[in-house]
């Protein structure tokens, strides 16, 4: 009777050992690397694998969208830089003294753009009308103008072709992208909810996943927006030439019907 207290104090002390032995050979196995966590490779082909159908089509439509868009702004600013070129040049010679005559059988022979095409189909209708014995030079001088007017129209029409859809990418590409990382978001959530852990190998994938598809929103609307603000403006520039070349050109004509007219 005398011995149960000391076996009941030994027995106390043997639990108390084998606690505190438990969790430092666990400890012992997470130092030595038994329990590593798992590696993530965030390189943006695995991320865009790794992605879900909808995420993996944004991806992929914004930047079949950005290469068009760059393909659109390559081109432009060559047939801007071209149009100028040609207005330069054309102006140069038609102010140079040359005769109207002279120069329109110069100038209709090849395919012409700017000026040179609002000078042609002008210079048509008038030589149409007087070949025909056109007698009213009102009706003459209106057809002219509207000559003019279709012409300017076509020419602006050509240089303002596929702008809109920079405009219509600027303004709707970061949406998109924000849907892909709204998608990103909801499978980062229904993945922490599946295996029950806020581990960051179990978030990162599909933060990584909405971030990605903001970045190529953004990658898309920014030269988007920039290139049509500065294509725009120099569309608006060429067209304010090509109005005033048509006012001085109508003048020019208008003058000629009265002499004609007089004479």
């Amino acid at each position: 009777m005398n011995d149960s207290p000391h076996k009941s104090a030994a027995v106390r002390a043997l639990i108390l050992i084998a606690a505190l032995t438990v969790p430092t050979a666990a400890t012992a196995q997470v130092a030595g690397g038994d329990l590593t966590a798992p590696t993530v490779d965030t390189s943006l082909l695995s991320l865009f694998l790794d992605a879900s159908v909808v995420v993996q089509a944004v991806m992929v439509g914004l930047l079949l969208a950005s290469i068009w868009c760059w393909a659109i702004i390559i081109d432009k600013t060559l047939l801007f830089a071209r149009s100028k070129r040609q207005l330069n040049q054309f102006e140069q010679v038609f102010w140079s003294g040359q005769s109207l005559e002279e120069l329109y059988r110069t100038v209709s022979e090849r395919p012409n753009y700017g000026m040179a095409a609002l000078f042609v189909a002008a210079m048509s209708e008038w030589k149409r009308s007087f070949e025909r014995n056109a007698r009213s030079p009102i009706g003459l001088q209106t057809r002219i103008d509207k000559v003019l007017d279709v012409a300017m129209a076509r020419e602006m029409e050509r240089l303002e072709k596929r702008l809109l859809f920079l405009a219509t990418l600027g303004s709707s590409a970061p949406f998109i992208g924000l849907f892909g990382t709204v998608i990103g978001i909801m499978t980062s959530f229904q993945a922490i909810a599946g295996s029950k852990s806020t581990n960051l190998a179990v978030v990162a994938p599909g933060i990584a996943e909405a971030l990605m598809a903001t970045a190529l929103g953004l990658l898309a609307a920014i030269p988007a927006v920039v290139a049509y603000n500065k294509l725009s403006a120099d569309a608006g520039k060429i067209a304010t030439r090509l109005e005033g070349f048509a006012d001085e050109f109508s003048a020019i004509l208008s003058r000629q019907i009265d002499e004609k007219n007089a004479s």
